[in-house]
């Protein structure tokens, strides 16, 4: 375990990913030394560690975390005087997605594993007709269209698009057919491997049928809510953070709060377990599960600071430990003397140049992970490289 933790921290601190991972360490002396591994043994090989990376999960990567923190208090006499809150999107793997890319994409899923079903089912009646060729000229026309910036061309690209959502529709109603079908097959040896198979090209049809509601309510003019925007990471959600250069960011929202010693200028300290929300959930949402963190490790911060996104009143009932004249929303609730308001909002600003620091040093501007689950645990990984990191410069 405790090799196991190393490499993933030579991961997340380096970028590389699992392959390269194992032949960098497998090359290196002090890599080696790091993390454990004599020369006369052999490196773990990448699909261990992929695999024990998705099997450990998030919620023992947060445990891991705050025994870091409880480290810390213990043996380097860490007292969190100050807490700085605030949120930031960790954006999913996927493409820039459009309603004819995911329809496209949908369509040819849902060929390939039909085919599979169907090889498991003998003399299957049911079928689901493969039309990514089909979907994918009309993909090309939709770019050929919008080249022409016309109002005419905007009128013909919601044509063309419900013209896709049809026929990802009709895959989908055909993969349900060919699922009904291999769950009333699925007797006697290989049932549970139809079953499975089953299972998952309904799921994918869900999915599918839910790409074409989209596309048929934007071409009704109705409002979308919950939107799907990737066929292999369904739990990422599009999120508006009000950004120039990127108004519109797809993955999940992750809050971060910071623990520290004081409020001076350059403060580092130690970043709790982060609290996620599937979905788009406002920060006094994820509020809670940071207050509760903190009752968790007895951690009592003297201030809390946080942006302008905090309401003011449910801030004050998830925190009641601290008194209301130590805590600073910015513009919203800003107790105490001139002095002291510029100090706290000094040391606020400090959460976004840290969060810049993880993003570019520690791996958290994008998942590798698929799903909610993926995305808590791959920052959960971010945050403990960064704490153990914190650990080692207090400790010399």
């Amino acid at each position: 375990m405790e090799t196991f933790v190393r490499l993933m921290v030579v991961k997340q601190r380096s970028g590389w990913g699992y392959e390269t991972l194992v032949r960098e360490v497998s090359d290196s002396l002090h890599l080696r030394r790091f993390c454990l591994i004599g020369i006369d043994h052999r490196v773990p090989d990448e699909s261990t560690v992929r695999k024990l990376t998705r099997r450990l999960g998030p919620e023992t990567v947060a445990e891991i975390c705050r025994l870091v923190i409880a480290k810390a208090q213990h043996e380097t006499r860490f007292c969190a005087r100050a807490a700085r809150v605030d949120s930031t999107v960790i954006e999913a793997d996927i493409r820039y997605p459009s309603d004819a890319l995911l329809a496209l994409q949908g369509t040819r899923a849902l060929a390939r594993e039909a085919a599979k079903v169907q090889g498991m089912v003998k003399g299957a009646a049911s079928k689901v007709v493969d039309r990514s060729r089909s979907v994918g000229k009309t993909v090309r026309t939709i770019s050929r269209t919008l080249a022409r910036r016309s109002g005419e061309a905007k009128a013909q690209v919601m044509d063309l698009n419900a013209r896709a959502g049809k026929r990802i529709a009709r895959s989908a109603r055909e993969a349900r057919k060919l699922s009904a079908q291999a769950r009333a097959a699925a007797r006697g040896r290989g049932a549970q491997a139809k079953l499975a198979a089953a299972a998952k090209l309904e799921a994918l049809a869900g999915r599918c049928e839910q790409v074409a509601q989209q596309i048929n309510r934007r071409a009704r003019g109705l409002k979308i809510t919950d939107r799907l925007v990737s066929l292999a990471d369904p739990d990422a959600r599009p999120i508006r953070k009000g950004k120039l250069g990127k108004p519109t960011e797809f993955g999940y929202v992750t809050q971060i709060c910071e623990l520290t010693e004081n409020t001076r200028r350059g403060a580092r300290g130690f970043i709790l377990p982060p609290a996620s929300v599937a979905g788009n959930p406002a920060e006094n949402t994820l509020l809670a599960i940071t207050a509760s963190e903190l009752e968790r490790l007895g951690l009592k911060p003297r201030e809390l600071v946080g942006d302008g996104g905090f309401q003011t009143a449910p801030t004050l009932a998830a925190l009641p430990a601290i008194p209301s004249e130590q805590i600073q929303l910015s513009g919203r609730h800003e107790p105490g003397s001139r002095r002291t308001r510029k100090r706290r909002a000094r040391y606020r600003t400090g959460i976004e140049g840290r969060i810049s620091h993880l993003k570019r040093g520690y791996g958290l501007r994008r998942t590798r992970l698929k799903g909610h689950d993926g995305a808590r645990t791959w920052s959960g990984w971010a945050i403990l490289a960064y704490n153990l990191d914190t650990l080692a410069i207090r400790s010399h």
